[in-house]
């Protein structure tokens, strides 16, 4: 029995995290959830749809968590730099970019309040996941401390999914263990 749903995952997807591509689908997947261009699959279905399809060994954790972080931080720190060239105003005039400027307005706030901590903090949150990006690109953080802080709350976020997953997963075969 399966946990997850697939319903909400496409179906070219699903065929594509099957495939002996799954890893380079998945780093791409992760690219563009951290870049917040993910419209086609919630990014809180990413990591238990990998393991999924993928596997759920130990080893298949850890390499699904590896890749997440790593194409989510590729993803957020192309976002930082595109805000960092372009500024605010270049951000909230891309039609991909789905804040809007009321919501930037608070999310900068939040930023002001709390600095660099921000960053990882939102990162391992749903629904704020990421969106401390483009203030941190707006202000003077460094680079390379903007891709640790974000790989750091993309760790901890991919690492709580897949612990949930997991935890849920080995439920459900425990359940069915019993029943026998």
């Amino acid at each position: 029995m399966y946990v997850l749903q697939l319903d909400r995952t496409p179906p070219e997807v699903e065929a594509l995290l099957t495939s002996e591509f799954a890893l380079a689908v998945l780093l791409a997947i992760a690219v563009l959830e951290g870049a917040m261009m993910l419209r086609f699959m919630p990014s809180e279905l990413v990591v238990p749809t990998a393991l999924l399809l993928i596997g759920s060994s130990p080893s298949d954790v850890v390499v699904i968590v590896a890749v997440t972080v790593v194409g989510t931080t590729i993803g957020q720190f192309v976002l930082f730099s595109l805000v960092r060239r372009g500024g605010r105003n270049y951000i909230l005039q891309k039609r991909w970019f789905p804040i809007s400027e009321s919501r930037l307005d608070r999310i900068d706030g939040w930023f002001d309040r709390w600095g660099p901590v921000a960053v990882p903090v939102s990162n391992t949150m749903l629904f704020v996941r990421g969106l401390l990006t483009v203030p941190a690109g707006l202000s003077d953080m460094d680079g390379r401390a903007f891709v640790v802080l974000s790989a750091l709350g993309s760790l901890s976020f991919q690492s709580i999914l897949a612990a949930l997953y997991l935890l849920v997963d080995y439920q459900f075969v425990l359940d069915d263990y019993l029943l026998v």
